[in-house]
């Protein structure tokens, strides 16, 4: 017993995810994984049909994360006025800029959702990546994938889009507001939101 106790008193905590605590852990703890710093995904068990897959969509989640950190553009002008003392509204063109100006947006229309908890879904669901499309889960076997950085589907955005913003399903802005309308009028708000929607 007391090898055992001074082994693990030796042992150091690592950034390291095991692929059989992602089907307990689900997307959330691969999403805080993509975060905190590089997934490190163990061989999947040839018993596990469901080990293989978090492992493959952790891999995936890691590359988009890494894709959309390195493609992060600084912040300009947008150009558009706020309609408020003359001032014009500045995000930047990147994953906080879309999340602030998708906000401002919804405050218009009274659609609810925190800025952490946008962020959080769309961490999950694309990884940041306003150009994410699935191609492979039931909606794209049926022709109408989920796409952008809510993994929303064109009929959902069709129904849900808010005027002024873009009529276009991977729009970053458009978007989030569509997902986030849809949220409230399905969970009363993406902050609800904890899992595929």
């Amino acid at each position: 017993m007391r090898t055992t106790l001074t082994a693990l008193s030796t042992v150091r905590p690592t950034r390291r995810l095991a692929v059989s605590g992602l089907t307990a852990l689900g997307a959330a703890g691969i999403a805080a994984t993509a975060l905190t710093g590089t997934a490190h995904a163990a061989a999947p068990d040839a018993a596990s049909p469901a080990s293989h897959q978090a492992a493959t969509t952790a891999q995936h989640l890691t590359t988009q994360a890494d894709h959309a950190a390195k493609t992060a553009k600084p912040a300009k002008d947008s150009g558009k006025d706020s309609g408020k003392s003359g001032a014009k509204d500045k995000y930047a063109d990147n994953l906080d800029g879309w999340i602030r100006e998708a906000r401002a947006v919804m405050a218009k229309h009274d659609i609810p959702g925190s800025y952490d908890g946008i962020k959080r879904n769309i961490i999950r669901e694309s990884a940041g990546d306003p150009n994410a499309v699935n191609d492979w889960d039931i909606n794209a076997q049926k022709g109408i994938p989920s796409k952008g950085l809510l993994q929303v589907i064109q009929p959902t955005f069709d129904q849900y889009h808010v005027k002024g913003t873009p009529d276009d399903l991977t729009d970053p802005v458009a978007n989030i507001v569509a997902a986030c309308n849809y949220a409230a009028d399905r969970y009363g708000s993406m902050d609800n939101v904890d899992s595929a929607y």
